[in-house]
């Protein structure tokens, strides 16, 4: 980890998929020694913006405008996740390097439409860095695209650095709106892709039906029954089948998605009440990792889960169960907590921009080479 990344205090700001808001880390980079977390805050969005990044997931009328007015609304909910860590840890915005600030995405179709696509993060990095008085490093994503990858998933690089080990095969599982895995060969080699969805379809079913923004623990998921028709028919999704590189997204894994399988079951003569489909949610999450490990991690003993699905505990029940030969655990095992784990890496991967090192690995994502990622907003 020493040659990549610059030491010192860094800033890591991500928002994901599942729009639950911001969790922003302080970090210690020693380049010697796994980082050390000096504060850590999360904060939700508020209705409104959720609501309009929820909209912008798909065409609609003065696009440019509110996309535009989205991106100041994200980099002020930064600056005030930014602000709090400062005064959580008794430090001052001069004593900072830079802070990685992921966005939020809003589209993401790489190698679409003219061969290139685009991903697209909001987030005005340069108001970022006039609230915060900061270097801003953002836009991470998009380099590897134009290298003709994916720009998704970039945390395994830094999955290998924090929880490698020599002649241990590992799965780290990010599950977030989406779920991700990264594969650390016993070899020393990393390989990466998204499964397919984390919490996002359970989340608007969630929020569909009960009014909560989430289903805490998985409780009201395991007082259902898998509907096993309905089950196979989201699992015959072609992007399960497809080889990586792969990502994906609110693009694909949307309410649209859901409604044509609910659709498809019902005509068939099921009955589909709102807690069996979304146990059957749960457990076609729980499948998608659970076929990631089967087929890329084949030797893997230990699989290590971050993101708010590792909070759900009938999603880590249902894990566990089709898993019966691998250990599955918090990230917190090793050291960090899982709500932090990607926030880190995007605050590691702001280090390795001023180290001017690369940030994403090929052979994860299909880029063409390693590319430095990101773009420097200066403080003032």
């Amino acid at each position: 980890m020493a040659s990549q990344i610059a030491t010192g205090l860094f800033i890591g700001l991500m928002s994901g998929t599942s729009l639950d808001g911001v969790d922003g880390v302080l970090v210690e980079f020693t380049g010697q020694q796994a980082p050390t977390v000096r504060a850590h805050v999360h904060h939700g969005f508020s209705a409104e913006l959720v609501n309009e990044l929820l909209a912008l997931n798909s065409a609609g009328g003065n696009e440019l405008h509110r996309a535009a007015l989205a991106s100041n609304a994200v980099a002020r909910a930064y600056a005030e996740i930014v602000t709090a860590l400062l005064e959580a840890a008794r430090v001052t915005p001069s004593q900072v390097i830079a802070i990685g600030a992921h966005g939020q995405t809003v589209r993401h179709c790489p190698g679409l439409f003219d061969g290139s696509g685009y991903t697209l993060q909001l987030c005005n990095g340069a108001l970022l860095a006039e609230l915060t008085g900061i270097d801003v490093i953002a836009d991470f994503r998009s380099r590897d695209v134009a290298a003709g990858g994916q720009g998704a998933p970039l945390v395994p690089a830094f999955h290998r650095a924090m929880f490698g080990r020599d002649h241990l095969c590992t799965g780290i599982l990010n599950i977030g709106g989406i779920s991700n895995l990264s594969v650390l060969a016993a070899d020393g080699s990393t390989s990466g892709f998204d499964c397919g969805p984390g919490n996002v379809l359970m989340d608007h079913w969630c929020l569909l039906h009960c009014g909560e923004p989430y289903d805490r623990d998985g409780s009201w998921a395991a007082s259902g029954t898998i509907n096993r028709k309905l089950l196979g028919l989201m699992q015959n999704e072609a992007y399960f089948a497809a080889p990586p590189p792969k990502s994906t997204g609110r693009d694909l894994f949307n309410p649209a998605w859901l409604t044509q399988y609910l659709q498809q079951a019902t005509a068939m003569g099921e009955v589909l009440s709102p807690v069996d489909v979304q146990a059957t949610l749960c457990e076609l999450t729980a499948w998608c990792c659970q076929q990631s490990m089967a087929q890329f991690a084949p030797d893997a003993r230990l699989l290590l889960v971050c993101g708010g699905g590792a909070y759900n505990g009938e999603l880590m029940r249902r894990l566990a169960h089709r898993l019966p030969q691998v250990s599955v655990e918090s990230t917190k095992a090793l050291g960090l907590a899982a709500d932090q784990v990607e926030a880190v890496a995007f605050a590691w991967l702001a280090s390795t921009w001023m180290n001017r090192h690369p940030g994403n690995l090929p052979a994860v994502t299909g880029a063409r080479g390693p590319r430095i990622l990101g773009a420097l907003y200066p403080a003032g």
